[in-house]
């Protein structure tokens, strides 16, 4: 590669790794103003603009911590921000008043991990979830805003969320995770913290999203325990009532939900095979629901304004930024609120995502997004990259390291093998344990259908992936060392039993069904680990971490790094001393973007 082109190559990648994002929509209680997160300045921060348009106004400026999301209080006069020092997972939360002022933190820092749930319908509490009780549990607590003090309402082996306060602000519907995949709903009383159990199932089945009904009597939420593909459940307070399937869909989960303040109008998001799906559905009428069609192929954070007149929500799409959309709830028609910049970069001219169906290897189907490059024809150098989780799922969602690589003429495959979400209860459970060497065979059952279909180029093939799929990165180089010229790994697992040394005590706490039980199940966790068959691999390795990621700690690069070069196999290293589980500002964003797509150019592209 030339240094013109190397230049070239580093202002295109540049120009689309700066492309913006928002989320996190929270309306004003008059709702004349909404709330969300953005990176317009390079960093995630908390924003808030006019419903009617305009130009944002920035809430929160902070040097080091990053913004996931916020809400806003019933009240007004309080707007609750969780953010994370340096990226990593021991988010804080804050409270600041809409303008930007009285920012005060109400967690107790260090290294303790604090989720946001939800205001009381009074806003005068603040309920959240922290490990400062024990590292091993994420507790349910309440802070109330006039005293300034907090205290425990329940405590979680493992983790667990309020997800909903009563209008009396008597009851609680609590989520407790019982393993990966698998989890409760509990009907909590304030006063007296008796708990009742609304979801008792065979596991494994979630339950999630539970939200009271005006009456009191019942409560809604997804569930799967009744059926494959997660559903609308309608579930009786009183123990012993029966449950009922409110709405359900053969071909597609239900991922998302919200109602209107009135409860006659529901929201519903509907997952097939990664695109998004938008229904609007009477609550009186669950037969009569209306298909949205919207411009996007992927839209979630639903919010209906206190009104009921409009539904705020997030869409993004192979070739669109993540921005906020309001949708008139009388026509049906969307508009664009929120303007993610996007300098130097014609969205038009990037390439679609295209779905891809295929067996595995003992004629399980899976399925892949496949992005073509535009100027070129194929068979193409191509990088397979996987999902994180495991118990995620490969959509088609604006991604910038897809587009850079796309725009040097490399495609890209992304599969969506066993173990990912999406297609269903079994199909989410089918690599725990054991049955993960099954979802390493499905790596090359995916190469195997883009050689087939004459996709890709024989030889010029690369994997990458991160979290997770870091894991699948290195396990697929470990395997299948002839298969792949090239490897990155962005903050993978790469030794199952350091993993669970390491990472957050909750985390490992709820990973032992998922992966394997690190006391009785030893043997399988070293077979399952790339670590201990590093020898197979012959490509180089791209290796890149958050420095402070506590989620995959960073002894997991060092781990894989220390071993490819006392082998003498060529490895490269990027760690960030400002991220955490993933790279969320700006800056590094733009640095990773740039040396994985030169990368891959120097080992797929190059004669």
């Amino acid at each position: 590669m030339t240094a013109r082109s190397s230049s070239g190559l580093a202002a295109s990648v540049r120009a689309l790794a700066r492309v913006g994002s928002c989320w996190s929509p929270a309306f004003s209680p008059d709702g004349a103003q909404l709330a969300f997160v953005s990176d317009l300045t390079g960093s995630p921060q908390a924003w808030r603009m006019p419903v009617r348009g305009g130009f944002p106004q920035a809430i929160t400026a902070f040097d080091d911590e990053q913004v996931s999301k916020l809400a806003w209080s019933p009240c007004g006069q309080w707007l609750a921000v969780e953010a994370a020092p340096g990226g990593g997972m021991n988010s804080q939360l804050y409270l600041v008043r809409p303008d930007g002022n009285q920012l005060r933190r109400i967690t107790p820092g260090e290294r303790s991990n604090n989720w946001l749930n939800r205001f009381s319908p009074g806003g005068d509490v603040l309920y959240f979830s922290s490990n400062m009780r024990s590292a091993a549990a994420m507790d349910c607590f309440r802070y109330d805003l006039v005293s300034g003090m907090s205290e425990r309402v329940a405590d979680n082996a493992g983790t667990g969320m309020i997800e909903d306060i009563s209008e009396d602000g008597q009851q609680l519907l609590l989520r407790r995770v019982v393993q990966r995949g698998d989890s409760q709903v509990y009907l909590v009383d304030v006063e007296s913290r008796d708990e009742t159990l609304l979801t008792p199932h065979q596991p494994p089945a979630d339950f999630a999203n539970a939200r009271f009904c005006k009456d009191g009597s019942q409560a809604l939420m997804i569930a799967n325990d009744q059926r494959d593909m997660a559903y609308l459940a309608r579930i009786a307070l009183e123990p012993g009532d029966p449950s009922e399937i409110l709405r359900a869909r053969d071909n597609a989960e239900l991922v998302e939900f919200a109602l209107n303040a009135e409860q006659t109008l529901m929201a519903l998001i509907w997952n097939e095979a990664g695109r998004h799906h938008l229904e609007l559905m009477p609550l009186a009428d669950a037969a009569d629901p209306v298909q949205v069609e919207l411009p996007a192929e992927i839209v979630d954070s639903l919010a209906f304004s206190p009104a009921g007149r409009q539904l705020a929500l997030r869409m993004t799409g192979a070739r669109m930024p993540s921005d906020i959309w309001l949708l008139d709830l009388a026509t049906h028609a969307p508009r664009q609120l929120t303007r993610s910049p996007h300098v130097g970069v014609d969205l038009a001219s990037l390439a679609p995502a295209q779905l891809q169906r295929y067996p595995a290897h003992d004629d399980l189907p899976l399925s892949g997004w496949f992005y073509a490059p535009t100027a070129v024809q194929g068979p193409y150098p191509t990088v397979l990259s996987f999902h994180g989780g495991p118990e995620a799922q490969e959509q088609p969602r604006f991604r910038s390291d897809y587009q850079s690589l796309l725009g040097q003429g490399m495609a890209v495959f992304a599969p969506n093998v066993r173990g990912s979400s999406g297609f269903g209860k079994r199909f989410v459970n089918l690599d725990n344990g054991a049955l993960r060497f099954d979802a390493i065979r499905d790596i090359a059952s995916s190469v195997e259908h883009l050689l087939a279909r004459g996709l890709a180029a024989p030889g010029r093939i690369g994997i990458m992936g991160g979290s997770y799929g870091g894991y699948m990165t290195m396990a697929g180089l470990a395997a299948y060392p002839d298969m792949f010229a090239a490897g990155v790994n962005l903050y993978g697992v790469v030794n199952f039993k350091t993993f669970f040394e390491h990472t957050e005590a909750w985390m490992a706490s709820i990973s032992k069904r998922e992966y394997g039980d690190p006391d009785t199940e030893g043997e399988l966790l070293d077979a399952l680990s790339s670590i201990n068959k590093i020898d197979r691999v012959r490509a180089p390795v791209f290796v890149l971490h958050g420095e402070n990621d506590s989620n995959v700690p960073i002894q997991e690069a060092e781990q894989v790094i220390d071993a490819l070069r006392r082998r003498g196999l060529p490895v490269e290293v990027l760690i960030f001393p400002d991220e955490g589980h993933g790279f969320r500002k700006a800056a590094n964003r733009v640095a990773a973007d740039i040396a994985i797509v030169k990368f891959f150019a120097q080992h797929l592209l190059a004669p």
